[in-house]
């Protein structure tokens, strides 16, 4: 990356860090993405339950597979093959001990802001685990509530669309519509300013650009 674009990445990082632990939340800065894995695997004690929403940003810095292969207790949803079989999983991730993510939107003073469809991401985020990790790319770094809403609904959403065999009115034109489409993936809203349990959500912020 330009090393212009990453000393200002640098700079902003250290902004929304100390936004994080104004809100009880725990921040940390990568400047590549191995050694965003590094500092994510060193958060993860061994023999740790661990789980996921969907996220592609943690799929991105390789943090899946690294714990698919090593010594942790792994509720792998994208592994099952029954609707039925999924769903189990993922209630079992709502107790486990690492919850990993990423976030739609997060705002230079720390509040991070996401939209799910089936809810269980947000449900997560919000309660169950003991800890949720997140990966978040400098991308998703915005300036105020009003501009992680507007990142959230008219670029994640219509992005994410794209990856899922649906029919929505933002897969089909790029751009958010406010629908009530039985396929929208926009049914649950979450802005999470302040966490009761300390440190409990930790995010990692990458010098890169990861996930939507």
């Amino acid at each position: 990356m330009n090393e212009m674009i990453s000393e200002r990445n640098r700079k902003l990082a250290e902004k929304v860090i100390r936004g994080l632990e104004s809100r009880n939340m725990e921040g940390h800065y990568a400047e590549t993405k191995e050694e965003a894995l590094k500092i994510a695997l060193a958060l993860i004690p061994a023999g740790s339950g661990v789980g996921w929403g969907g996220s592609v940003s943690i799929a991105d810095i390789g943090l899946k597979d690294a714990v698919c292969s090593g010594d942790y207790t792994v509720y792998n949803r994208d592994a099952c093959s029954t609707p039925e079989e999924k769903r189990s999983v993922e209630l079992q991730c709502l107790g486990c001990d690492y919850f990993l993510s990423s976030t739609n939107a997060i705002t230079e003073d720390g509040v991070l802001v996401n939209i799910d469809g089936k809810g269980n991401r947000v449900a997560a985020i919000t309660w169950g685990p003991e800890h949720v990790l997140m990966i978040v790319g400098m991308n998703k770094v915005v300036k105020d509530l009003d501009d992680a809403w507007a990142r959230a609904r008219n670029l994640a959403a219509p992005v994410n669309a794209q990856r899922f065999d649906i029919q929505t009115p933002c897969k089909k034109t790029g751009s958010c519509a406010d629908c009530k489409s039985p396929d929208t993936i926009c049914s649950q809203f979450l802005v999470t300013r302040y966490s009761k349990a300390p440190k409990r959500i930790k995010v990692i912020l990458v010098n890169d650009n990861l996930g939507y």
